[in-house]
């Protein structure tokens, strides 16, 4: 989100909108997007800096951890906050500050169940040893001879 300084007034400007994805290059890591970026930001400019505050929701779709379903969570900003100085006289781009709240509030450990929407069925991983009849891990030490 790009704004012109010269259309910030000088009691602020208040902006509400939707924008492009900023963050497309997570796709490769299965994490998408899957609508706009919403903002609602208050701007001003004080003392040769830009000062921004408000709310950023962003709809992304990831995977669970547990049952490795995918499905969508909306990544809420609720405190969205930039001072950065002013270095240029025509505009500057918010966009790389949403992206970074954006990220940094991405679940860690993503769980489908978690707002309560969905019930998660944790995958079992069925291996080939899982049905056979397998020696003790213990056997090793079974056979080792100790001096008593």
């Amino acid at each position: 989100m790009k704004v012109h300084l010269k259309q910030i007034p000088t009691e602020g400007l208040h902006l509400e909108g939707d924008e492009e994805c900023p963050i497309p290059e997570l796709e490769t890591d299965g994490i998408r997007c899957v609508g706009p970026l919403h903002y609602n930001v208050d701007l001003g400019v004080a003392g040769g800096a830009l000062w921004a505050s408000g709310s950023l929701s962003q709809p992304m779709e990831l995977r669970c951890v547990s049952c490795l379903e995918k499905f969508v969570h909306e990544v809420q900003v609720p405190a969205f906050a930039v001072h950065t100085e002013l270095r240029g006289p025509e505009t500057i781009d918010l966009t790389p500050f949403m992206r970074e709240d954006v990220l940094l509030n991405l679940p860690a450990h993503p769980h489908c169940d978690r707002d309560a929407g969905r019930i998660c069925k944790p995958k079992q991983i069925e291996t080939a040893e899982q049905g056979a009849n397998r020696e003790s891990d213990w056997s090793a030490l079974d056979k080792l001879k100790l001096k008593g």
